[in-house]
């Protein structure tokens, strides 16, 4: 597995990089047959560190952590924990959907963009918003089983993608109820 570890205006140290390597990877190993690479980044937030994890599966699914510490190393091992938790919540399903898939997931590529939210109380001059950002992104191909997981996986609140059974758009979210929403046009 290739790991990708850095920090974000902070010093990483050779230590803490194979502390990483190694806790992460018998983590990781132990749940999902085969990882390609993951990637950690360490930050500072106020008097707090911050550890940011991503690891990507085979499959094509990612698998994202994040938890906060006053110390580098207690940052890291909440992290890893919260990904722990994941994976073996997943475990049967990250294993049933590699069987079933022969070949990784197929993500197509898209634009993302961050609008200006408007905090202005006046008629705005056009009705056009304003883009802050512009990024490229992908959306997956998936089954709507496979979309719930990712979007669980990634602990976000949505999810769009590619309906393999369909071949159209599709959106997962997760409802203020608790449950789960899917969008199929």
């Amino acid at each position: 597995m290739r790991y990708k570890i850095s920090g974000k205006q902070i010093d990483i140290g050779e230590a803490l990089q194979t502390h990483v390597q190694n806790e992460l990877g018998a983590v990781v190993q132990k749940y999902a047959e085969r990882p390609t690479d993951a990637a950690v980044v360490f930050s500072r937030s106020a008097h707090e560190y911050v550890c940011e994890t991503t690891v990507h599966l085979s499959t094509g699914l990612n698998a994202q952590a994040k938890a906060h510490a006053t110390e580098i190393y207690a940052a890291f091992e909440g992290c890893c924990e919260k990904m722990e938790k994941q994976l073996r919540r997943y475990k049967r399903r990250l294993k049933d959907h590699h069987r079933e898939r022969s070949e990784p997931v197929e993500h197509l590529g898209a634009n993302s963009y961050i609008l200006a939210s408007e905090e202005v109380e006046s008629e705005p001059e056009s009705l056009q918003p304003i883009i802050v950002a512009e990024m490229e992104t992908r959306i997956p191909s998936l089954s709507v089983g496979e979309a719930v997981m990712q979007m669980e996986l990634a602990g976000a609140p949505v999810l769009v993608f590619r309906n393999e059974g369909k071949d159209g758009l599709n959106v997962v979210y997760r409802r203020e109820d608790g449950n789960i929403g899917w969008i199929d046009p």
